[in-house]
């Protein structure tokens, strides 16, 4: 059996839902005790801005993001943001992947959207991917390089900083998506929960057996990454975290809302959230109209389901 909600702007609607759509503070929470790294009550020994290390012998570099006001006796949540295929992780650390909004607004969708709703509680890291074909960077995860490099952003980051690491999160879109899935099955144990913006098998899937909470978003009319793909992810954590497998709802074409699912019978602190959308490969859907950017219900929906770990 599934919850569910129909979205339509602010509107809920659905009278056939199970229940109402839940709030952070009726959701299960994790309950990891607080686990600072070693870079914890120490002077900081890194900084905003694009950081780089060399991993199997090539050169890798990511954006970090420290937040204002930092306190080295505090520990932050640490929070992934993969991009998507030929795009940059300039494009996410700035906002600059929403390309028809003006740059005077840009940092509001920084690490997509979730800078601006943390509200300096987390540290965030937008890394680079390698350009392994004509068209541009990805993440192929070649040999498991890719997970790699988040090993050792992870070790880096945490020494360098004062890190919560109990309180690590991914989130990534479509290729991005898919090195977050990648991440969730080789390092479950090291992720409080992940969420997938239009995400499919893109990075592969090592060792995939280790329960996580699992946030996937996709739009029903994907002609990218079909909404299958999508499924397939969220279906894969559907029965690891030990979920009822019962068929999500989809808005109807044409309808211009989302529709939010919950699975139940889930393992305890193991949820899995999909979000089915009327649109296409979007980052950033809105309800009742066309993409834009000061609309979009993503930002606050990713970060609902993050910060129930927190």
């Amino acid at each position: 059996m599934v919850s569910f909600t129909a979205i339509v702007g602010v509107l809920l609607t659905g009278a056939n839902a199970l229940s109402l759509h839940p709030t952070v503070d009726n959701i299960p929470r994790s309950n990891a005790i607080s686990k600072p790294s070693a870079g914890c009550g120490k002077d900081p020994l890194l900084t905003s801005g694009v950081q780089t290390m060399t991993v199997d012998n090539k050169i890798r570099q990511y954006t970090l993001r420290v937040p204002l006001g930092y306190d080295s006796n505090k520990p932050y949540k640490l929070i992934f943001a993969f991009h998507g295929y030929t795009s940059s992780m300039t494009e996410v650390a700035t906002g600059l992947w929403k390309t028809n909004i003006s740059e005077t607004i840009t940092e509001r969708w920084a690490y997509f959207g979730l800078q601006d709703k943390a509200e300096e509680s987390a540290i965030f890291i937008a890394p680079q991917g390698l350009v392994n074909d004509p068209l541009g960077a990805g993440w192929k995860n070649v040999g498991g390089e890719d997970i790699k490099f988040v090993d050792q952003m992870i070790a880096t980051v945490g020494d360098g900083l004062c890190v919560d690491e109990s309180k690590r999160f991914s989130t990534g879109y479509s290729y991005g998506g898919g090195m977050t899935y990648a991440l969730s099955c080789a390092r479950g144990d090291q992720f409080a929960a992940v969420a997938a913006y239009s995400g499919a098998l893109l990075s592969g899937c090592e060792n995939g057996t280790t329960p996580v909470p699992y946030l996937g978003i996709h739009g029903i009319s994907d002609p990218v990454l079909p909404i299958e793909q999508g499924k397939a992810l969220r279906d894969d954590f559907v029965k690891k975290n030990g979920c009822q497998n019962t068929t999500a709802p989809e808005p109807a074409p044409g309808s211009l809302t989302h529709i939010i699912t919950d699975y139940e019978g889930c393992k305890s602190g193991f949820p899995v959230r999909w979000i089915a959308f009327d649109g296409g490969h979007e980052q950033i859907p809105v309800d009742g109209g066309p993409n834009d950017s000061t609309k979009t219900w993503t930002p606050a929906e990713v970060w609902r389901f993050l910060n129930q770990f927190s």
